[in-house]
Order: structure tokens, then C-alpha cells, then sequence
């Protein structure tokens, strides 16, 4: 059986100021923790912030992902207790002397943002053999994080800020969310608009850690 091809259309060229609205989206987006505001997402911003994510590439064009939008305040309060514990954990994790400086650090908007997104990944999907997975497994988790990212730039695009919470033990959120076996958490948002945002990455700006430059993470031919 043969496929059928469809015919290509001319590549279209984008100007100078849709080019660089794209590279300035780019280098504007931030990881939001405490800038939230209350007000609720427009649907339709919503829709077209999603709409970006789902068209992100996947591996085979079998789109792993699925987004649950939660926005019940009592389930968040069990994530936020989830985050919390985990939180204690990795404080302890770092040396003494950067304790104090970690504890001082707001790490999540779960509970101040007015939407969370569960953005999941089913490792089913496609079926047993998917065309391009064959040798990287690991290939649908990596398609679903190009989704995250394509949400994130969409949002920041819209001015709606995200947030990627990472400090959980995921066995205390799967069965809040009823996900499958199956099924894989690959990201925690906290999404909605924003008061403010940081002028370059939050934890440089507080002093953790430092903004390498591109040079620091070029290579000719091999490592």
C-alpha cells in the first residue's frame, strides 16, 4: 500500500518585525512564582494557548500529550501540601550554608495562580511500535516538552504568565489527577496574568546561580 503525498506549499518568509517578535517573546519569557494576579484567563487566550501547544512536533505525529486544566481550590491545596513536603526535602539537599538562602526562594504559584495545568504524557499512544521511537524511547517525552514550551511562549505572547513547578514526589499527585499506569506527569503549571515580571531570570537576579553566556555552551564537531 502506498502513501499519499500530498503536494508541498511555498515556504513563507517572514518579515523583520514578525521575525522579531518571535526572538523578543523568546528572550522575555520568564518562570514565574509570585507575580500572579487573581484575574481568570479568557477563554478564548486560553484556547489559542493550548492550540500552540498542541501543535507542537511529536515523534511518529502521535501528540502524547494531554493538558488538565485545574482550577478547584481544594484540589491545589493538596498540591501546594505535596510541593511543601517535597520542598523540605530538597532544602535539606543543598549545603548548609545555602539553606537559608533556598528557604528564602518562592518556587511555585500554586495556590496564587488562578489556572493550573497538568501537562502529561501517555506513553501508549501510537501504539507499540511508533515511527521514530523505535531506538528512542524516550522520544514522546521529549515531544511533550516541546508542547510545554510552545504553551509558554504562546502565553507569554498573550501576557499570561507560567510558572514550571518541578518539587513533587509525582506518586502523591497521580492519584489526585486519576491518571493511568501508563500515563506520565512531565509538567506542573501555574498560569495567569501577570503584576510584573523580572528584567532577566529570577534566580539570577536574586544570586543563585549565573546566566552563562551562548559562547560558554558552543562546540566544532564533538565534545
Amino acid at each position: 500500500m502506498s502513501l499519499d503525498r500530498p503536494a508541498p506549499v511555498t515556504a513563507r518568509i517572514f518579515d523583520d518585525a514578525e521575525r522579531q517578535a518571535v526572538y523578543d517573546v523568546i528572550a522575555h519569557r520568564r518562570d514565574v512564582r509570585n507575580e500572579f494576579l487573581p484575574d481568570p484567563i479568557d477563554p478564548q487566550v486560553l484556547r489559542r494557548i493550548l492550540m500552540a501547544a498542541h501543535r507542537a512536533p511529536s515523534v511518529g505525529l502521535s501528540q502524547p500529550w494531554d493538558f488538565i486544566l485545574v482550577r478547584d481550590a481544594d484540589t491545589r491545596a493538596r498540591v501546594h501540601t505535596a510541593f511543601a513536603r517535597a520542598n523540605t526535602e530538597a532544602q535539606g539537599m543543598f549545603p548548609p550554608e545555602r539553606r537559608s538562602e533556598y528557604a528564602a526562594l518562592k518556587l511555585e504559584g500554586i495556590e496564587q495562580a488562578p489556572l493550573n495545568i497538568v501537562v502529561t504524557c501517555d506513553r501508549a499512544r501510537g501504539g507499540e511500535v511508533v515511527l521514530g521511537r523505535t531506538h528512542q524511547r524516550d522520544m514522546d517525552l521529549y515531544s511533550t516538552v516541546c508542547a510545554v514550551q510552545n504553551l509558554w511562549l504562546a502565553a507569554r505572547a498573550e501576557g499570561i504568565g507560567v510558572g514550571w513547578v518541578s518539587i513533587f514526589d509525582e506518586a502523591e499527585l497521580r492519584p489526585l489527577f486519576h491518571l493511568p499506569d501508563h500515563v506520565e506527569i512531565v509538567a506542573y503549571l501555574c498560569v495567569g496574568h501577570v503584576r510584573d515580571l523580572f528584567d532577566g531570570p529570577e534566580l539570577a537576579a536574586r544570586g543563585w546561580a549565573r546566566q552563562a553566556s551562548l559562547d560558554d555552551h558552543i562546540r566544532e564537531e564533538r565534545w
